[in-house]
């Protein structure tokens, strides 16, 4: 196996794990950075897309409690019934949106430039959002969340499918505008993640299968296991961060690297492909 592949491979399963679940879009920034690794063809793609099973997973291990309570609940605690149908509900809206417009997205919008375009239109509406919305929760927790709330959020996401977007910057900034509180929002994005993200895992790799090899297994090793270390890293800090600050950091993020991208093609700097 070449050295400088797997060197590549364990680069962008941090970025996964660094940049899935904070409000700054993990496909945007694997699009821009596996464009300067010159490692963007279709069967980077499909890498790109299967290391987020390794993001995912690091998820399912923080709350693993919660997810087997609910499992062993499901058939007599109303808790567990009501919490399993609000994920569901908020699935829904990517599963039939996302078949009817796969193909165009993945063959028009997978670029840096409609990514950079997306990070700071994104960049602003946090910002917004921050500045208009800041004090109007009335939803503490995800079990007092119902399933017009559920709903509402899984639409929010549904915006995540266009690159750079940020699935996770969707349904947070989302759930606040619905009214949820900053923390009950950051979590029930971290679990609403795990059916969207297997589902869209699952998806994109059977329909590609053809285009993967065995000998590929220790690049998707290296990855996912680098996205696993580092989005655990970051569910963490960011259920502490939430806790006392704004996502305004991460809208001024978005706006100046997107700005970058866009000054870099520019002047030359960077020779998008």
């Amino acid at each position: 196996m070449d050295i400088l592949l797997l060197v590549k491979a364990l680069i962008l399963g941090i970025v996964e794990g660094l940049t899935e679940f904070l409000p700054v879009s993990s496909t945007g920034h694997l699009i821009i950075v596996g464009d300067l690794l010159n490692f963007n063809d279709e069967r980077g793609k499909v890498f790109e897309i299967a290391i987020q099973l390794g993001a995912i997973l690091a998820v399912c291990w923080e709350y693993r409690e919660k997810i087997l309570s609910v499992l062993r609940g499901i058939k007599t605690d109303p808790a567990s019934q009501r919490f399993t149908l609000n994920l569901l509900i908020a699935f829904m809206p990517a599963v039939v949106l996302g078949l009817l417009l796969h193909k165009i997205i993945n063959t028009y919008l997978f670029n840096p430039f409609t990514v950079a375009g997306a990070l700071i239109v994104g960049g602003l509406l946090i910002l917004w959002i921050e500045r208009t919305y800041r004090d109007h929760h009335h939803i503490a927790s995800v079990e007092q969340m119902t399933w017009k709330d559920a709903l509402k959020v899984g639409f929010a996401q549904c915006l995540a499918m266009f690159p750079g977007v940020s699935r996770s910057g969707a349904t947070i900034m989302g759930g606040l505008v619905f009214g949820l509180s900053r923390l009950t929002a950051t979590q029930f994005s971290f679990f609403l993640a795990i059916p969207t993200m297997f589902a869209a895992t699952a998806y994109d790799v059977f329909k590609n299968r053809h285009l993967l090899h065995a000998a590929d297994l220790p690049l998707f090793a290296v990855g996912s296991v680098a996205a696993f270390v580092t989005a655990l890293l970051v569910v963490r800090g960011l259920l502490h961060y939430v806790a006392n600050h704004t996502f305004s950091v991460f809208a001024w993020y978005r706006i100046v690297f997107g700005l970058a991208v866009l000054a870099s093609a520019q002047f030359g700097w960077v020779n998008w492909n």
